[in-house]
């Protein structure tokens, strides 16, 4: 592969304007492609082979007039204190607003709070419902706008009027991270190489891979279904990723320079080397996402895969847009500064870097050999600290956010209040019992006994009436329960009519009894993701294993990054749960309001920080590796690792963090948590795990670190990330090492 990669970087620098040109067109043809997209993206949430979503096809099959992905708003009302709500005036005014819903964009129906039982005991709070012939897609300003007109009226007469629904919570706020975090990158990207030019490469083409990525999934966002929630995560890590993988290249390239070698043959030599090492953590980071898709839910593996394309499209940018613009930026790839002191080439004798000149100690160095002289003291102060941050995933609660997480100035949680003092907190989660009577003899009277086993029921404290089709045979039943949404005591109860309510009543009548309804296929989401939590971390773990494997050609170096990788993921998953879960700290970060963490949260950590923990793996390891190859011993070979490789390592880093941690400004409560987690787990990941464990834990292993079975280096193919098959190819045509030996010179380990 390394000398594949060789031969391509050569020949997309030489022909490095057609090659950019090439580029630009695909990203010009996918963009055209992109905004000649018309028509609405289909919502396909879906829980396959789960109780909810057998009640949901169900339903669909009995109602057929009836639209699921309706949506509606809940406008609540409150009269002032004193005042009941059914009063005359009040009640004239509460229809007022009401009225002036009925005439608004796409509403199809107003319920009557003072016909159809929407009044509280206490006659302080009433609810209506409006119904809309639209799904979330449909939803427009004008739409928010007579809502909130509407409310307006019922405000001016001395009422408090809420909403809640999908209109009332208007657009979802993703933030500006992508901003953030290029903003940051690009000071760091410069503090590293000192130069506009070189700061400015990597940016300028990883922007390029995600535009790209980001037009190819509006293109097909109709065809696939893929909503502006599936492109957040592949912003995220292409534009993460795509930075570090030509930062790595470019890297290598200003290296190999200072080593003597021509551009054409340094671009060459670091697509061959650095190359290599992009393609296998690129493919890390594509096993781990592709790899949601084994959760089996419909807009998890979308989001899985949109991203793991858009790491496809960094890596291929890297391998050849990345050295064309290594080509066009030619002596420029140097500051100002460098280039004066050496006109005739452009090329400094050492690499001017604020870590320190290449080939002689630097503070990477110095780290690694701090470590190397106290490995087992390093290794359990950075243990137990990795451990002391994963603590709070013991406490760990999993659910999806509701409206009672909202902040509390906003009309959603005003509305989601009002509705739990005035008839209950279950009120904002009902449960929806769906009745298959096909092979009941008597369809009424077993709704008839399920109606009345609940109103003797721990848990619920009302029940609607039974509403059948038109056939007669299937009907919903909506139940209240008596503790919140959320609450374990919801998903107690969702339990307990599934397993002795449903059970009894079809042995007697015939009937099924399934419980749905958005809280209980909350309880199966969090069911769902348990359940494959364990596959998917064996299939993806494995994979990657045997990937790094052939990588490293060891057995202990890809069991030591997996067991890193856990120590990771529990740590920053840790933090997540102290943040939003404890609301430790979390007014720092704008948490409006703790809770449990998001169901996906776990796996979604999984997959994404595995790939993008790799990464670092890869990079460091591989130059440890190469340098072990060419004769250094294991102690050596550790410290020239990051002799070479930590100013990138640690610039790479850096920058991911402040792509994610842009991300943490959303609104929305999902990218805002998402952002937090992976922000984490990179800081964690990068610098406790693989800059300080990985070098305590190669010094202790020593030379068994590279140990592999005989059998297995015979039967493995040898993919050469290290490039030696590279140098036998270059001095078989005539370009020895003696070029590279000033760059591979020992740095002492004492």
């Amino acid at each position: 592969m390394a000398t594949f990669l060789y031969k391509l970087g050569r020949f997309c620098f030489r022909r490095r304007w057609w090659v950019a040109l090439t580029w630009l067109v695909l990203l010009f043809a996918v963009g055209f492609a992109a905004s000649t997209q018309s028509g609405e993206v289909e919502q396909d949430f879906a829980l396959p082979g789960t109780e909810s979503q057998e009640a949901f096809d169900l339903m669909e099959e009995a109602f057929p007039g009836s639209n699921s992905e309706a949506i509606s708003s809940r406008v609540v009302f409150q009269a002032p204190e004193g005042e009941r709500v059914d009063s005359p005036e009040n009640q004239a005014v509460v229809q007022e607003v009401l009225a002036d819903l009925a005439d608004a964009e796409k509403v199809v129906g107003v319920s009557d709070p003072f016909e159809a039982q929407g009044v509280s005991e206490d006659g302080t709070t009433a609810y209506a419902t409006v119904d809309y012939d639209a799904t979330w897609a449909d939803i427009t300003a004008e739409m928010r706008d007579e809502l909130f007109g509407a409310m307006d009226i019922g405000r001016d007469a001395g009422l408090a009027v809420e909403a809640g629904g999908e209109v009332a919570y208007g657009e979802a706020d993703f933030g500006h991270g992508e901003i953030i975090g290029i903003a940051v990158a690009a000071i760091v990207l410069f503090i590293t190489f000192g130069s506009l030019v070189a700061a400015g490469l990597p940016l300028i083409t990883a922007l390029m891979g995600v535009a790209l990525g980001m037009s190819g999934i509006a293109a097909l966002a109709v065809t696939l279904g893929l909503d502006e929630t599936t492109g957040i995560l592949a912003m995220m890590i292409g534009l993460a990723v795509g930075i570090d993988y030509a930062l790595f290249i470019a890297s290598r390239y200003r290296s190999e320079l200072v080593a003597g070698h021509s551009r054409e043959e340094a671009v060459g030599r670091a697509a061959g080397t650095a190359g290599s090492a992009v393609v296998f953590a690129g493919l890390t980071v594509i096993i781990a996402l592709a790899g949601l898709s084994i959760v089996n839910i419909p807009p998890l593996t979308k989001m899985g895969l949109a991203a793991a394309a858009t790491v496809v499209i960094a890596v291929l940018v890297a391998l050849t847009l990345v050295p064309a613009a290594l080509g066009i930026a030619g002596k420029r790839i140097f500051g100002r500064k460098a280039r004066r002191a050496n006109p005739e080439t452009g090329v400094p004798a050492t690499l001017p870097t604020t870590f320190g000149k290449q080939g002689g100690p630097n503070r990477g160095s110095r780290w690694a050999a701090a470590i190397l002289r106290r490995p087992v003291t390093v290794l359990v102060v950075a243990v137990a600290g990795a451990v002391a941050l994963a603590l709070p995933v013991s406490a760990l609660q999993l659910g999806l956010p509701d409206d009672g997480m909202q902040a509390e100035d906003t009309t959603m949680r005003k509305a989601y209040d009002m509705l739990s003092e005035g008839f209950g907190p279950g009120f904002n989660g009902p449960l929806m019992l769906v009745l298959d009577g096909r092979e009941a003899a008597d369809p009424q009277a077993a709704a008839d006994l399920v109606s009345e086993r609940l109103d003797t029921f721990d848990g619920v404290t009302a029940a609607g009436q039974a509403q059948f089709n038109e056939a007669g045979e299937v009907a919903t039943l909506v139940v209240f329960p008596d503790s919140a949404p959320a609450d374990e005591g919801t998903t107690a109860l969702v339990e307990d009519l599934r397993g002795e309510l449903a059970p009894g009543v079809q042995d007697e009548t015939g009937m099924e009894v399934l419980v749905s309804g958005q809280t209980a296929a909350n309880s199966d989401f969090s069911t769902v993701l348990s359940d494959a939590l364990v596959p998917y971390l064996a299939i993806v773990v494995g994979l990657a294993f045997v990937l790094l494997v052939l990588v490293f050609r060891s057995l202990l170096v890809p069991l030591k990054a997996a067991l890193g990788f856990l120590l990771s993921v529990l740590a920053a998953l840790g933090t997540v749960v102290a943040v939003f879960q404890w609301g430790w700290a979390a007014s720092l970060i704008g948490v409006p309001e703790t809770g449990p963490i998001m169901s996906m949260m776990p796996i979604f950590m999984i997959g994404v920080i595995f790939g993008l923990a790799m990464d670092y793996e890869v990079f460091l390891v591989t130059r440890m590796r190469e340098a072990h190859v060419h004769g250094e011993d294991s102690h050596q070979s550790v410290v020239s690792g990051f002799n070479l490789n930590a100013r990138v390592v640690t610039a790479a880093a850096i920058i991911m963090i402040s792509v994610f941690s842009g991300f943490i400004s959303a609104g929305d409560a999902m990218v805002k948590m998402i952002g937090f987690g992976l922000a984490m787990a990179i800081l964690i990941d990068a610098f406790l795990v693989r800059m300080t464990i990985v070098p305590a834990v190669m010094g202790l292993l020593g030379e068994r670190a590279w140990w592999l079975p005989r059998w297995l280096d015979r039967v493995l193919p040898d993919v050469d990330v290290e490039g030696a098959t590279l140098e036998r190819y270059l001095e078989a045509n005539g370009k020895g090492r003696s070029e590279l030996q000033k760059e591979r010179e020992p740095v002492a380990v004492g």
